[in-house]
């Protein structure tokens, strides 16, 4: 067994680390300042005060209106408040809805429930970069449409989307629009105004804040019924006590991504193409997920031809290297991932594909340990894989065989 020599995290686009910033903001709402904020007496009234604050730097980072703002337990209930709620107010209208093929479960799971409850649901589909075709979402507008959802950027490869021109599209026809952008936020600029977006899903933890907590943007003029019924927080719109602490961390969290955001895209991207070209550089048969233009600046998902993926990821972490297969497959049933089917990849290609995802924490010496690993066990695993070069037929017969 390779000796660990060092740790490095490599998934960032999973979860992000906690910074000490925002959990310096958010342990005085643990400790001394734990009042209800919908408490008629002084601590209730400062953490009221602190969590409207809170809303204003989220609201803030994405160009919104604090009063846009609500906060959720996570992205995937965002989501699910959409969607859900979407179908119930305008049920008069119609029953379609439109969303893509490459949605995170959040959106896709919940669209599944609607289906058998009577809604009729188009996924679009993507191209070998993982972009929709807007001439194809043109085409899937009916009069009965109510809702169009199409994530910013996907989890998995990364690559943006065309969310202004697609927004514009269903605005034109009369139609709601909602991005999934937990993926977006904080790494890339996201103004709502620009984007004319009607709806907008994110999640703290993955801008360096706790995880629990979440938020939707709404766009001002529209209401949504209640997703959670109860008490009258969030303006009524979204029942129990509120996590101040979380919501607290998660303002912390948009005030940081704010200011920095544009060294945080020099940067990471700056090593995000230090990682992918010292790879395809050093390691024969490698090619790159998604679309190297249009891409999230830390996301690195590639293709280990002649290696299976869920191998090359278990070398690393005793090696001291976490990433992810990006859900390339499930490693019980062999389930292929949902996006990289989508945009066509064969099997073996599917089954070989990493996700690396690049964070603030990382450094060039991380790229160059994880680069070295690589290099060796990529080559260890093919010395004795069936998926070797030379040796497609038999790589074949494997695949089948997972497919059955």
């Amino acid at each position: 067994m390779q000796e660990q020599t060092r740790t490095v995290y490599m998934d960032y686009a999973a979860t992000t680390p906690v910074k000490d910033e925002v959990i310096d903001a958010m342990l005085p709402y643990l400790k001394n300042n734990f009042g209800n904020p919908s408490s008629l007496y002084s601590p209730g009234f400062v953490a009221k005060e602190a969590m409207d604050e809170a809303r204003a730097r989220v609201a803030s980072l994405i160009n919104a209106e604090p009063r846009e703002i609500f906060f959720t337990s996570c992205g995937s209930e965002s989501d699910n408040w959409v969607l859900e709620a979407c179908v119930e107010k305008y049920r008069a209208k119609g029953n379609h809805i439109i969303t893509t093929a490459i949605e995170h479960h959040a959106v896709l799971t919940t669209c599944e429930w609607l289906e058998k409850n009577g809604c009729e649901v188009t996924y679009l589909h993507v191209d070998p970069e993982g972009r929709i075709d807007l001439d194809e979402l043109k085409r899937s507008l009916k009069p009965t449409t109510i809702l169009c959802s199409i994530m910013m950027a996907n989890n998995e490869v990364g690559t943006i989307e065309p969310i202004r021109e697609a927004a514009r599209i269903c605005k034109e026809a009369g139609v709601l629009f909602h991005t999934d952008a937990v993926q977006a936020v904080g790494n890339i600029p996201v103004d709502v105004k620009e984007l004319g977006v009607d709806f907008l899903s994110m999640s703290a933890h993955k801008i360096y804040a706790p995880k629990g907590i979440g938020a939707l943007y709404v766009r001002k003029g529209l209401i949504l019924p209640s997703f959670i019924h109860g008490g009258g927080q969030e303006n009524k719109r979204r029942a129990g006590t509120e996590a101040v602490a979380s919501i607290v961390a998660f303002g912390a969290a948009a005030e940081l991504a704010k200011n920095n955001l544009e060294s945080h895209m020099t940067r990471i991207a700056g090593l995000r193409d230090y990682f992918i070209d010292r790879v395809l550089e050093e390691i024969p048969y490698v090619e790159i997920n998604g679309s190297r233009e249009n891409r999230l600046p830390g996301n690195a998902n590639l293709i280990f031809n002649y290696a299976e993926g869920e191998n090359i990821m278990g070398h690393l972490d005793v090696s001291g290297i976490y990433v992810s297969t990006g859900s390339a497959c499930n490693s019980s049933d062999f389930v292929p991932s949902h996006v990289l089917e989508a945009m066509g990849l064969p099997y073996e290609k599917m089954y070989s594909s990493v996700r690396f995802s690049i964070g603030d924490f990382t450094t060039k010496e991380d790229i160059d340990y994880v680069v070295s690993e690589l290099k060796r066990i990529v080559g260890e695993i093919r010395a004795i894989s069936p998926f070797r070069p030379g040796n497609e037929m038999v790589t074949q017969q494997v695949i089948r065989s997972k497919k059955k």
